[in-house]
């Protein structure tokens, strides 16, 4: 998709084929990798993540993953699952997991990752990407900050969105 030299690397971003197998690891080793970070939880990926995840994403046709690869090898991850913004009618694009490799951090990752997800969404024809962050990671807001994405609100009145769940 996307590559490009950075300090004698060569960093690039493919378009993940769930059905390689060398893909499939790659995308386990980096969400597990980001799992047990602490800004993702700091638990391991389950054993049924980790034997279920490929083929599940697989099952989904608007399922995305996009692999960042430096000299090959495997850097970081963004899994995106296309959604529908109903004010808009158009297609979005979520980005749901967004990972860098501890070992890749500072090569600027991040940027290449989200320049591959905004080409994809254009591409699909949609009206904007999202995405969620902890408020904590300071240094994941800024990546998304330089990228161009801010918080959002409908008015100032109203506030700013915020991100929920209700575990099932």
């Amino acid at each position: 998709m996307q590559g490009s030299k950075g300090q004698g690397m060569k960093i690039e971003v493919i378009k993940a084929d769930y059905a390689n197998p060398q893909h499939a690891a790659l995308i386990i080793e980096l969400l597990d990798h980001y799992a047990r970070d602490p800004m993702g939880g700091a638990e391991p990926l389950s054993d049924y993540a980790r034997t279920h995840l490929v083929q599940e994403l697989a099952k989904r046709p608007f399922a995305l993953t996009l692999l960042a690869l430096v000299d090959g090898k495997g850097a970081g991850l963004a899994n995106c699952f296309e959604g529908f913004s109903t004010f808009s009618c158009q297609p979005l694009l979520n980005i749901h997991d967004m990972a860098v490799s501890s070992a890749f951090r500072g090569l600027g990752i991040s940027q290449h990752l989200l320049a591959a997800v905004e080409a994809e969404a254009r591409q699909r024809g949609c009206c904007k990407i999202t995405l969620e962050v902890l408020q904590g990671n300071t240094v994941a807001q800024a990546s998304y900050r330089k990228f161009g994405f801010a918080g959002y609100q409908l008015q100032d009145a109203a506030g700013c969105a915020l991100f929920w769940q209700k575990m099932l």
